[in-house]
């Protein structure tokens, strides 16, 4: 019988965002579920949008006998902490090791690639070297990657295989699990590793400009498999995850098979075009005015992305620019309770709205000012009188496009309402990416003229389709929505900061 351990590894590292990920950051089951081993995680993963759940599928099909380690997920923040990518490698590299025992014909890693600790920059290419370090050159490597990874060429020359996914919002993570299976099929049906090419683009694309569901990566993707179905070769595309201060931040273009070199050349010429990626952004106030302009006449919501405070992407999701111009432009006023915000992180308002009661007015000062990418504070928090108009529970169920399925941990949480205006505020750090987010807490979006999402491009999968618009907004906060506006000070000197 083929057997072939499984293990996973999740972090996005904005290196300038101001929280770490420590131990605990894996183990509270936020953006991803908690840290998992040993048998618990083909229970608790299967049938879940997660690479390693397409993996496992793809894997019994095969007949192949599944020796599950360990799997660990924290939400996007700072640098992981030694102490918690000691826990998580030592856990695979001992299971990696008892597994040997017994014979193991391969490995496969679920890792997202853009993950930096603090003493390992390339964390993942560490961890991949360590298992290698431990199975010889015989036994295959295959990993899938997040399409935000920035691939090093330590990963690509240790692992006998990459494979990423080909759409953000990212609802191909099961499907790019299901990939990584087919290739180590073939990695065990020919015995050799097939031939390799790879190309670095020489500048950051920032998350904006990266939507699957707009061009040009909608165009590029679809190119990507054409170009996949007539050279026979397995292509990817990272655009890469442009906060990451580290020498090969970056995107890159790769494929495995016989036509490689041509076929990623073919597909690096298409992308490495610079004026295409250059996204829109607007100002806070710009955008709630545009927004407001624009609901007059439509019947569903005008939604708004609050890219920089966006804690898919190292911010914590705290910060209050776009409540204040919100209530500025009397938005809530306009539109009585038909004004939302959401997710925004408060553990002690919401708390004290659990205390006081659905009905009962607090005054509170709402979100926090926070330390950004220039160096000053955001927005100050919030002071006002807010009226407590539902309570929700700790946990949600995620229906959407992405992530389906999955049970969220939010903790205590609440709808907050002052002036009219709506705020879904949680006890732990969610990005807005499913409209379920809001009705935890009685906020239905499509029943809304203005919707505010804490997100950058992940909302548009389930809200997409309910919107009239969608505005991206550059309210203040530790998320730069332009790379070349970070301090960078490890970033390769050939790569530009903008396209």
């Amino acid at each position: 019988m083929t057997r072939i351990l499984i293990a996973g590894y999740q972090h996005e590292t904005n290196t300038f965002a101001p929280s770490l990920a420590d131990w605990a950051a894996f183990n509270t089951g936020e953006s991803f579920p908690a840290f998992v081993r040993g048998e618990a995680l083909v229970q608790q993963l299967t049938g879940l949008n997660l690479p390693v759940a397409g993996f496992i599928d793809a894997a019994r099909r095969e007949g192949w006998v599944l020796v599950p380690s360990a799997w660990a997920g924290a939400t996007p923040s700072s640098y992981v902490t030694r102490d918690a990518f000691e826990r998580i490698s030592q856990a695979i590299l001992d299971d990696v090791k008892a597994a040997l025992g017994q014979g193991l014909d391969g490995v496969y890693l679920d890792l997202h690639g853009a993950a930096v600790a603090e003493h390992a920059l390339d964390s993942e290419g560490e961890l991949m070297a360590r298992v290698r370090a431990l199975v010889g050159p015989s036994v295959p490597i295959v990993a899938s990657l997040d399409l935000h990874a920035n691939v090093t060429q330590r990963m690509l020359s240790v692992a006998d295989a990459l494979v990423s996914y080909r759409t953000y919002p990212h609802v191909d993570m099961a499907a790019t699990g299901e990939r990584a299976a087919l290739l180590l099929r073939e990695r065990l049906r020919t015995g050799q590793r097939h031939a390799q090419h790879a190309c670095r683009l020489p500048f950051l694309i920032a998350l904006n400009a990266q939507s699957t569901w707009l061009s040009p990566a909608q165009d590029i993707y679809a190119e990507l498999e054409a170009i996949e179905a007539r050279s026979g070769c397995v292509l990817s595309f990272c655009m890469g995850f442009p906060a990451s201060d580290f020498p090969e931040c970056g995107p890159m273009v790769w494929g495995h098979g016989g036509a490689a070199q041509q076929a990623v050349e073919q597909l690096f010429a298409r992308v490495n075009q610079p004026a295409q990626w250059h996204p829109e952004f607007l100002p806070a106030r710009v955008a709630v005015e545009q927004a407001l302009a624009i609901a007059k006449h439509q019947p569903k919501p005008v939604v708004l992305a609050d890219t920089q405070d966006n804690p898919g992407a190292g911010g914590d999701s705290n910060t209050t620019g776009m409540l204040h111009a919100l209530l500025q432009h009397g938005a809530g006023r306009i539109w009585p309770q038909q004004v939302a915000l959401g997710l925004l992180f408060d553990p002690v308002a919401a708390r004290q709205a659990h205390q006081a009661g659905v009905g009962a007015v607090l005054e509170l000062a709402l979100g926090r000012a926070v330390p950004t990418f220039t160096g000053e504070l955001s927005d100050p928090p919030l002071q006002g009188r807010f009226t407590v108009k539902a309570l929700g529970d700790d946990w949600c169920q995620i229906k959407g496009p992405m992530m389906t399925g999955m049970r969220v941990h939010i903790g205590p949480c609440a709808c907050l309402e002052i002036e009219g205006i709506l705020i879904a505020v949680a006890s732990g750090k969610m990005q807005m990416l499913d409209r379920e987010l809001f009705r935890a807490v009685g906020i239905h979006p499509e029943q809304m003229k203005l919707v505010v999402v804490k997100s950058s491009n992940h909302f548009r999968a389930d809200f997409t389709p309910i919107a009239s618009r969608v505005l991206v907004a550059k309210a203040s906060g530790p998320m730069a929505a332009d790379p070349g506006d970070l301090p960078w000070k490890n970033l390769d000197p050939r790569m530009r900061t903008r396209p």
